[in-house]
């Protein structure tokens, strides 16, 4: 007789119903429901409005109105159109003051840029213990509260209580025994240099360093099989691939640069002179010793358009430069 195999029967998987999806609510509970993510994040909106926004347009009303101390009390200020900003156009101190800041932002920003960029090569090649000190250094330095950081560079620069002085004259410098320094405008300047790219070095290395740990170091190694120097390695490889965190370091240390307002302010008020006078201190001065708050006014708008109009220029220059290289 044939012997018939019997086929077992395949099991089917039983097919899923689908999961009824609820209604979206069309009453109060539901519209209720739709806006609660709005009023979470309403108090920040409107702490944002009122610190930023709204002292802002308070600041660009006040530039097109005849406002001084009077206008201050009684408030009935006049608008005068664009006077304000003609009376500073015409100003020839003002323009020394332009000129002034732009260096001062430039030379603040090439070293700190340059210092970080070391800083950050020399982290990424320590070892644990080395690179943990480093970055414990940097930190500690760019916690110190600015007032209290520019208090210490007074003390350091005293013309007879200061460390350098004493050292100077410890090495047979005898010139600069009670040498004034705040009283020379180059050395006033150097100071301020000194003392805000000591400020933002650690915060831009420390940014550098993080983004150099995520270059691959295959790269780097298929590099030096190729006979790449270290330099080589640099404009090849990591420059290229750290372009972005470049660019946005850069564009942060623009800002802070051209607005530096509280080292200087307490260290010189800008002198000796207006040997260190920039926008934003000649913006105070001109409010607070002329009562003049309509030019002050202005000229922080001028300030805010010109730091706004450095920025444009270089995020165009970058990009241009991105899509050439695509």
């Amino acid at each position: 007789m044939p012997v018939v195999a019997e086929r077992t029967p395949v099991p089917r998987t039983p097919r899923r119903r689908p999961v009824p999806r609820p209604a979206p609510r069309t009453g109060p509970a539901g519209r209720a429901h739709g806006l609660w993510p709005y009023a979470l994040i309403a108090p920040a909106v409107g702490g944002m409005l009122y610190l930023l926004v709204y002292p802002l347009a308070r600041a660009v009303l006040i530039s097109f109105q005849d406002f001084r101390l009077r206008q201050l009390i009684s408030g009935d200020a006049e608008f005068v159109g664009l006077r304000n900003y003609r009376t500073l156009l015409s100003d020839p101190r003002f323009w020394e003051v332009v000129r002034r800041t732009f260096l001062f932002m430039a030379v603040n920003v090439v070293l700190i840029m340059a210092i970080a960029t070391l800083v950050a090569l020399m982290v990424e090649r320590l070892r644990r213990v080395g690179r943990t000190v480093v970055l414990c250094s940097l930190v500690l330095a760019w916690a110190m509260p600015v007032v209290a950081a520019t208090t210490v560079f007074q003390w350091l620069f005293h013309s007879e209580f200061g460390i350098v002085n004493w050292a100077l004259t410890s090495i047979g410098l005898d010139s600069f025994d009670r040498y004034p320094w705040f009283a020379n405008r180059s050395a006033a300047f150097a100071i301020l240099v000194t003392l805000i790219v000591w400020q933002s070095v650690p915060f831009a290395a420390i940014t550098l360093y993080s983004a150099l740990t995520t270059v691959p170091l295959e790269l780097y190694e298929s590099a030096r099989l190729d006979g790449a120097g270290a330099g080589r390695i640099f404009r090849s490889v990591t420059f290229p691939m750290l372009r972005p965190i470049f660019l946005l370091v850069f564009s942060l240390e623009v800002i802070w640069t051209f607005k530096a307002f509280v080292q200087i302010w307490v260290m010189t008020r800008g002198g000796p002179g207006d040997a260190t006078t920039i926008l934003p201190v000649y913006a105070v001065q001109t409010a607070l010793s002329s009562q003049r708050y309509d030019l002050g006014s202005a000229a922080s708008m001028i300030t805010v358009v010109l730091m706004s109009g450095v920025l444009v220029l270089y995020f165009r220059q970058m990009f241009r430069q991105e899509d050439e290289t695509r």
